[in-house]
């Protein structure tokens, strides 16, 4: 069979993949079946029907519930429970027309009750019974002569006790396949999960890989910068202990060569630090004190370039558990930043505060502040818009910072620069308890 003579049956199908429209398509199937083979058993003159038009129109009743469950499916149950009374209604008028308890037609009774309980449940199957047997006791009553109300309880009770075991394994049927189907919504999910972790995993192994490999050429170049280092510096002795206009030219070119040279031993001294970041070693230290050492070592490089550092300590910041070397590493990265964003002259302030559970390390500066457009990438890694930046100088800040269990942030001040504020928690999430005696 191709593939275009099977294309109507899969539009079937899909037609009736939900289980509304296959019980309307069942419903339909076993009354219409039966009202048409119960047509075969021959009436009695005065009880003559139009079998054939009614078993019509019955099938076009069918297939206009049908469609409306098609096109109205948030309606599905109350169309199936207006059916349903509809369809007691038919069976109740064939009664009455073709012999009240005399006729055959009350059969019809048994897979309509029968499959309403399985859709709908047991209650429900067990209240069409009562009413079936109902509406059969009104035909006999109606169309003499009166059978008693025997037949009428026991159809009831034969319509009933099996409708309300449908309805309870149909119940548990339904629940183990919604069991099921979550099971398997879960265990895609699963799957997606461990598909997206594979592909996380082998990328993480490839920048593994890379950054093993680029902390082993960062290794080797080492060498190779101090060689050239330390050449052009004699070259530059020369160079300076000789006069003549081309030895003035030859003097610019050297320096900018070592200029060069002393940006790429930089960026390799901070990559190494970047990729072999040490464990911190907190011990009790003054912050206070860190800052003015701090600041007393970078006034003079400042003032030579026409900059001012100011100092302002809290008195009560107290001692704090930290690693002195990596702090003072984060701190000296944003005293850099600020410098380099003073190329015009300004000032550079240190700050300290304290407020009864963290203490602040303020640096700011009255540069330009920080661009809208730098600001998302800010941290990230090996992003700079210096010509001789790394790009590691902060991000090497934040990741001291959360060793300290710290975090870092900074503002725009209107017309004043950029501040970047360090806040560490005097007590450490990731702090031993001590032991309990």
């Amino acid at each position: 069979m191709t593939s275009g003579e099977r294309k109507p049956w899969h539009a079937i199908f899909r037609l009736l993949e939900r289980d509304e429209r296959v019980f309307a398509v069942l419903l339909a199937v076993v009354m219409v079946g039966g009202l048409s083979t119960l047509g075969l058993v021959p009436l009695r003159p005065r009880h003559r029907i139009d079998l054939y038009w009614l078993v019509f129109w019955f099938a076009a009743y069918k297939v206009g519930i049908f469609a409306l469950v098609t096109v109205n499916p948030r309606a599905t149950r109350a169309i199936f429970v207006g059916a349903l009374a509809i369809d007691l209604l038919i069976v109740f008028a064939l009664l009455s027309l073709t012999g009240g308890a005399d006729s055959l037609f009350y059969l019809l009774f048994f897979p309509l009750v029968a499959i309403n309980a399985y859709y709908f449940g047991p209650w429900v199957g067990l209240g069409a019974a009562v009413v079936a047997g109902g509406l059969y006791a009104l035909a006999a009553w109606l169309v003499p002569p009166w059978a008693g109300w025997t037949p009428p309880l026991l159809l009831a009770a034969f319509f009933g006790l099996p409708a309300m075991t449908l309805g309870l394994v149909a119940e548990r049927e339904r629940r183990a396949r919604n069991e099921v189907e979550r099971l398997n919504v879960e265990l895609t999910g699963t799957l997606s999960r461990l598909q997206t972790a594979q592909q996380e995993l082998l990328v993480a192994e490839r920048m593994a890989t890379v950054g093993r490999l680029s902390l082993k050429v960062a290794h080797e170049v080492r060498n190779p910068i101090s060689a050239i280092e330390l050449n052009a510096e004699l070259l530059d002795d020369i160079v300076r202990d000789r006069a003549g206009k081309d030895m003035d030219e030859a003097a610019g070119l050297v320096t900018a060569i070592r200029d060069q040279v002393n940006a790429l031993d930089a960026l390799t001294e901070e990559y190494l630090a970047f990729a072999r970041f040490p464990k911190p070693n907190f011990e009790e230290e003054s912050v206070n004190h860190l800052l003015q050492e701090l600041a007393d070592f970078i006034r003079p490089v400042a003032t030579r370039q026409g900059l001012s550092v100011q100092v302002e300590i809290d008195p009560s910041v107290p001692m704090l558990e930290v690693d002195r070397g990596l702090l003072r590493q984060a701190i000296l990265n944003l005293v850099k930043n600020g410098l380099e964003a003073l190329s015009s002259g300004g000032a550079l302030t240190i700050t300290s505060h304290f407020d009864a559970e963290a203490i602040e390390i303020s640096v700011s500066d009255t540069g330009g502040g920080i661009p809208e457009a730098v600001a998302p990438r800010l941290f990230e890694q090996f992003f700079t818009t210096k010509p001789q930046g790394t790009g590691l100088g902060l991000s090497i800040a934040r990741q001291i910072v959360e060793e300290h269990d710290g975090e870092i942030r900074w503002l725009n001040r209107p017309g004043r620069g950029a501040t970047f504020t360090i806040r560490l928690p005097i007590k450490r999430a990731s702090a031993p308890h001590p032991a309990h005696v």
